[in-house]
């Protein structure tokens, strides 16, 4: 019997294999590199997807899972400094780099010190690039809007599993609240990537 977290997956899944088919086109298209970044994000996506569908939501507390995770910002944001803000996509990449060993290092070490500093460090910017970066950037299509929308929802997922799989709570997200809603909200922020992204084509 198909639960309604392993539908939401589901969909989520589906969404994200049309983002990896829409970018790798697009690459192939124009050899753009920004693409290549956003097919990264959503690669991992929608493996991650396909594991909290036959593993199970407790991976989610993983170290491995944590590190891994951190790529889909980290794609999405790299992509959107590569494609608008060429001026200051080298030190964007820098700290993208810095801060995914950060989090590797912290949390397969265990070192929870320097993972509660990285990983909401990392995932809070990477996550206002997302949200701010579609109403900053010039020449964004019209409706690129959704992308920042689904960059809010990133960030605000992100920072909270980063605080259970520390131990510690973000505001009124508590572990069995976050455990409730994750699944919708990977489906929200999936479809809101979607309909922001696919403006380039309309």
């Amino acid at each position: 019997m198909i639960t309604l977290d392993n539908l939401f997956l589901l969909l989520t899944g589906l969404l994200a294999a049309f983002l990896c088919w829409y970018f790798l086109k697009r690459y192939q298209l124009h050899r753009a590199t920004h693409n290549i970044y956003y097919l990264i994000g959503f690669i991992v996506l929608l493996v991650s997807g396909l594991l909290l569908i036959f593993l199970g939501l407790e991976i989610l507390t993983s170290p491995y899972v944590l590190t891994v995770a951190s790529l889909i910002p980290l794609g999405i944001s790299m992509g959107i400094a590569e494609e608008y803000f060429p001026k200051w996509k080298k030190a964007f990449k820098w700290f993208a780099l810095i801060g995914f060993v950060a989090i590797a290092v912290s949390s397969i070490a265990g070192l929870d010190g320097l993972k509660k500093i990285s990983v909401p460090l990392f995932h809070g910017v990477a996550g206002l690039v997302i949200f701010l970066g579609p109403f900053l950037a010039k020449k964004a299509p019209k409706g690129f809007y959704w992308v920042g929308i689904g960059g809010l929802l990133i960030g605000l997922g992100g920072i909270a599993l980063a605080f259970i799989s520390s131990g510690s709570q973000l505001l009124f997200f508590s572990p069995v609240f976050v455990m409730k809603i994750i699944t919708l909200l990977l489906l929200l922020m999936t479809g809101s990537f979607t309909l922001g992204f696919t403006r380039k084509d309309r």
